[in-house]
């Protein structure tokens, strides 16, 4: 059944504003936060982690930017599955994005937290849930104004982030070879865990580490609000994937030689703050307050960029009836999907509350490799005609997702096939209520 037109949103954005949404959505928990917990799976090897998820997100960003640059509008793979799919795939696509993205959001409120609180010396879990509560609800308010504002906003955080990152190289470079390889060696070793395999190691922590790529995707979700989009949205998405990969790599290598892979383990589980502690051996006074102001920064603005690509799934899923219609719609301007804002932000708040980074980033990871594997498969579908780049950056896309998604805990993965059935039956209870309708 093909939904009646309904009111679309207007194109805003360029390729600098698209980049800037892009790094606002990838550099933050990410590279402040996630890397710490890989570096507890991965030890040294979580640098190798780095470029292998790094890997696999090109392959799909490259896949992302061609099915948006074919098929622009709001609801990124959501969108695409139901297009070049079959509703059932796209329905899961948007379900398993909702999942993933919310959790993700919910990880970098409580990262924000975390830094804010570290840099005042407090280790506190019911005032670090309580501050990343009150950050949901400032950054869904902000987001109801609309996408100009939203962006302004962002471009604002991402240049502080950026700043505080180089900062942390600069100043990090020093320690780094003072330290030589110390930090570095046995480079396969895995923290506290010795009889697990490294190479089985390293896979679970390509896994998380490829999350803190997928950022990319908020380009192609806000396909609707871009300015010629087979141009802009292709060349955003390259030039934000380049970047991001080449910064992580460098902060992995300066933040797990400076200090190693133990403490910076030890400081994303128990504070969720391990450059910040990183920035500690410093030989620069107030490294590790630079570090927290950027940090601060960068949690704020992945979470204003996931609550801003999150509301424009539930705005494609209410379009198509396969959330309440309420929140297909937008608000007297079209600037904003109101209600589905709203609902983005009550369910982040959720999340927020189980108080755990690395619950909620495990399970964004399995949720978001099984997003991307669809967004592959329908790039496979796209027409020649319409075709940007070979199948096979699509086959190994596909098939690079499907395979790291298993290499997360049992239990998170198991949870998110039940998710996925759960979504199924849903779908289903949706369709033959709109039929009969």
């Amino acid at each position: 059944m093909i939904p009646s037109p309904s009111p679309q949103l207007q194109r805003e954005l360029g390729v600098f504003g698209a980049i800037m949404m892009g790094l606002g959505s990838i550099i933050g928990t990410g590279v402040f936060v996630s890397i710490g917990i890989a570096a507890g799976i991965a030890g040294s090897a979580v640098i190798l982690a780095v470029g292998i998820g790094a890997l696999v997100a090109i392959c799909n960003g490259l896949n992302s930017a061609q099915l948006a640059a074919n098929h622009a509008v709001s609801g990124g793979t959501y969108e695409y599955g139901y297009k070049y799919l079959n509703p059932w795939l796209g329905f899961t696509a948007g379900w398993m994005f909702l999942v993933a993205k919310s959790a993700s959001a919910a990880t970098a409120a409580l990262g924000f937290a975390g830094y804010l609180l570290n840099a005042f010396g407090v280790s506190n879990r019911n005032l670090l849930v309580a501050i990343a509560l009150v950050a949901v609800t400032l950054f869904t308010v902000i987001i109801l104004l609309g996408i100009k504002r939203s962006n302004t906003a962002n471009i604002a955080i991402v240049s502080i982030t950026l700043l505080t990152l180089g900062f942390f190289i600069i100043a990090g470079l020093p320690v780094l070879t003072t330290q030589g390889l110390t930090n570095l060696t046995p480079f396969f070793a895995t923290p506290n865990q010795e009889s697990i395999n490294p190479i089985t190691a390293i896979l679970h922590a390509s896994a998380l580490m490829f999350v803190a790529y997928t950022g990319y995707g908020r380009i192609a979700t806000l396909g609707e609000e871009v300015r010629e989009p087979r141009k802009t949205i292709p060349k955003a998405i390259i030039l934000t994937m380049i970047v991001t990969m080449l910064l992580y790599i460098v902060v992995a290598i300066v933040s797990v030689g400076t200090v190693g892979a133990d403490t910076l383990s030890q400081a994303a589980t128990s504070k969720a703050a391990p450059l910040e502690v990183a920035a500690r051996s410093f030989a620069i006074p107030g490294s590790s307050q630079i570090i927290a102001i950027g940090a601060i920064t960068a949690m704020l603005g992945v979470l204003l960029n996931l609550i801003l690509g999150l509301s424009r799934v539930v705005l494609a899923m209410g379009r198509r009836g396969d959330l309440p219609r309420v929140f297909g719609r937008l608000n007297e301007t079209g600037t904003t999907p109101f209600w589905a804002v709203i609902i983005v932000g009550i369910a982040i708040a959720f999340l927020v509350l189980i108080g755990n980074v690395k619950t909620t980033w495990s399970f964004s990871a399995f949720s978001v490799l099984i997003y991307y594997a669809i967004t592959n498969l329908a790039a496979l579908a796209i027409p020649s005609e319409g075709r940007l780049y070979p199948k096979a950056i699509a086959w190994l896309g596909l098939l690079a997702c499907l395979f790291l998604a298993f290499w997360v805990e049992q239990q998170i993965w198991l949870t998110g096939l039940g998710l996925i059935i759960a979504g199924l039956i849903w779908h289903k209870i949706a369709q033959t209520v709109k039929n009969r309708n």
